[in-house]
C-alpha cells in the first residue's frame, strides 16, 4: 500500500462518519479537572476511550498515580515493533475545562456534540479530545493499512490536568525519563494560525503571572477628611503599572524585553498574516511593541498584560482613601528573556522609578521554548503537510500562548513538532467551544500521512539530523 492510499483509507473512515461518533461519545464524558467531584469521570475517560483502542494497536499501557494531584492520573502507551526503528512520543490530555453549562447557546450543550454547518460543538472538541481523538485515528489508519504494523515504534504520554497547570507532568517525566526517551515529539494542540492554514509550530512562548500590592495602611480614610494628606495606593499601582507597560501597551522594563528576534526569524514571520477571519476579534491599530508587524509582536515579542485590578469595594464605592491595593500582571515571553529574575528586573525597575513600597510576588511561570526552525525535521514536516493538505503551511516558531512544552524539548530533550487542528476562534476555554470539521478531516488527512512518512522515511531523516549536531 502506498502513502496516497493510507490517506484514502482514512477519508473514507471519517466521511463515513465514525471519527465523529467518537469524538461524539468522548464529548459527553465531563472531565472538568477543576472539580473534585469529576474524579471517577476522568478515570473513565483513559479506561474507557483511551486505553482500548491504544490496546487494540498492540500497546503496552501503563497508569501512574499523579505524585502532585490526586486522582489526575498518567497514562503512558508504549508499542516496540522494533529498536532499529525512530521512536516517536506523542501527547494528549482528556481534561477540559469547566463547562460553563448554563452560558451556552441556546440549544447546546458543553457534553452533547451538537453539528451546525461546519462546526461541531461541545466541550472538549477543539481542547483537546477532538486533537488527540485525530491523532489517534490517524495512528489506527497506518496501522491498518501496514497490516497491522506502524513502521516506527511509538510511545504516548496523557494527561488528565493539563486544563489546571499540568501538576506532576515534569516530575513524571523526570520519573520515568527513560520509559519515554524518544527520537522526536509530534503532538496536537493549541490553534492554527488560521481556519484555512495548517500550521507548524515548534514550541511555545513562556508565561509569569506576578502580583503587585501597595499595603498603605489597615483602614480607608474619608477622602473629604484626608484627601490630598494621604497617599492612595489605587492612583500609586496605576501609576507603577503605567512605567511598566505605557498607553500603546508597550513593554518598558528593557531587563525583561527579548533578545532572538533575529533576521531568520523576521524571514519566518514576515509573510504570516494575523488575524482578519471570520470570528477574529479586531486588531487594535497602534497598539503593541512599535516598529513590529502584528506576527512579530505575537509570535517574537513579549508582551506585559494587566489581568486584574482591585482597589477599594468596586461593587461598593465609599467615598474614602483605600489602604491598598493590588493588580495580577502576566508576561508571555519569547527564548531569550531573563524571566526566572521577573521579580528582580520588576522591583529595580520600579524602584528606579520612585515606587520604593510595591511588593512584588512572583505566582507561577513556565519556561519558553522553540526548535531550531533550521533543524532537517523542520523542512520535512513542512514538505509533508503541503503534500498531504495541497495548501503553503504557515510555520510559526513558537505557539503565541504556553503548553507544557518544556517537559518535553527540556527534560525529555526533544525535537518538538506541534500540528493543531483548531484554529483562534474556536471558543476554546469559553462558551461555545467547537472543531471545525473541514480542519478536523484535513488534520486526520495530514496526520495519515505523516505517520505513513515517518515509517518510510524517518529512519534517514533522523540520521541527517544527527550528522548536523556533529557538526
Amino acid at each position: 500500500m502506498t502513502g496516497e492510499q493510507a490517506v484514502a483509507l482514512a477519508m473514507r473512515y471519517f466521511d463515513s462518519g465514525e471519527f465523529r461518533q467518537v469524538l461524539a461519545r468522548r464529548v459527553t464524558l465531563a472531565t472538568e479537572s477543576q472539580r473534585e467531584d469529576r474524579d471517577a469521570t476522568i478515570m473513565q475517560y483513559l479506561e474507557q476511550e483511551i486505553m482500548p483502542p491504544l490496546r487494540a494497536l498492540g500497546f503496552e499501557l501503563q497508569l501512574f498515580e499523579n505524585p502532585e494531584a490526586a486522582n489526575r492520573p498518567f497514562l503512558i502507551a508504549i508499542r516496540i515493533e522494533d529498536p532499529a526503528l525512530p521512536t516517536l512520543l506523542s501527547y494528549g490530555h482528556g481534561d477540559v475545562v469547566f463547562g460553563d453549562d448554563e452560558n451556552w447557546r441556546t440549544g447546546l450543550s458543553p457534553w452533547v456534540l451538537s453539528e451546525e454547518d461546519d462546526r461541531w460543538y461541545g466541550r472538549g472538541s477543539a481542547d483537546n479530545k477532538g486533537q488527540h481523538s485525530i491523532n489517534l485515528a490517524a495512528l489506527e489508519q497506518i496501522f491498518h493499512a501496514r497490516g497491522g504494523r506502524l513502521g516506527f515504534n511509538c510511545k504516548i504520554i496523557f494527561e488528565m490536568g493539563e486544563e489546571i497547570s499540568s501538576p506532576g507532568l515534569a516530575a513524571i517525566c523526570q520519573q520515568q525519563h527513560e520509559l519515554l526517551q524518544a527520537d522526536l515529539f509530534i503532538a496536537s494542540d493549541g490553534p492554527r494560525l488560521n481556519a484555512i492554514q495548517p500550521t507548524l509550530f515548534l514550541g511555545s512562548r513562556g508565561c509569569v503571572n506576578f502580583r503587585l500590592s501597595i499595603h498603605a495602611r489597615e483602614n480607608a480614610y474619608h477622602s473629604g477628611n484626608w484627601g490630598g494628606l494621604l497617599s492612595n495606593p489605587g492612583t500609586q499601582l496605576a501609576n507603577a503599572i503605567a512605567s511598566m507597560v505605557n498607553q500603546h501597551g508597550q513593554l518598558q522594563i528593557a531587563s525583561l524585553k527579548p533578545s532572538s528576534l533575529d533576521d531568520t526569524m523576521r524571514t519566518i514571520l514576515q509573510n504570516l498574516s494575523v488575524g482578519g477571519q471570520v470570528g477574529d476579534p479586531t486588531i487594535d491599530e497602534n497598539w503593541g511593541e512599535a516598529g513590529l508587524t502584528p506576527s512579530e509582536r505575537l509570535y517574537g515579542w513579549n508582551t506585559l498584560e494587566v489581568l486584574a485590578y482591585q482597589t477599594g469595594n468596586p461593587a461598593r464605592p465609599m467615598n474614602a482613601i483605600p489602604g491598598s491595593a493590588t493588580a495580577v500582571c502576566q508576561l508571555r515571553f519569547v527564548v531569550g528573556t531573563d524571566w526566572q529574575h521577573l521579580v528582580k528586573h520588576v522591583q529595580e525597575h520600579l524602584e528606579s522609578k520612585g515606587f520604593h513600597n510595591i511588593e512584588v510576588e512572583w505566582l507561577r511561570g513556565s519556561p519558553a521554548t522553540r526548535l531550531n526552525p533550521q533543524d532537517p525535521l523542520v523542512p520535512w514536516t513542512l514538505d509533508i503537510i503541503e503534500k498531504a493538505s495541497g495548501k503553503k503551511p504557515a510555520l510559526l516558531p513558537n505557539l503565541g500562548g504556553s503548553l507544557p512544552n518544556e517537559v518535553f524539548a527540556d527534560i525529555l530533550g526533544l525535537p518538538t513538532l506541534w500540528i493543531p487542528h483548531s484554529y483562534p476562534a474556536c471558543g476554546q476555554h469559553g462558551v461555545n467551544e467547537h472543531m471545525l470539521k473541514s480542519i478536523a478531516r484535513e488534520g486526520l488527512q495530514i496526520m495519515t500521512r505523516l505517520f505513513w512518512e515517518l515509517g518510510e522515511k524517518g529512519s534517514a531523516v533522523l540520521a541527517q539530523r544527527q550528522v548536523g549536531e556533529r557538526l
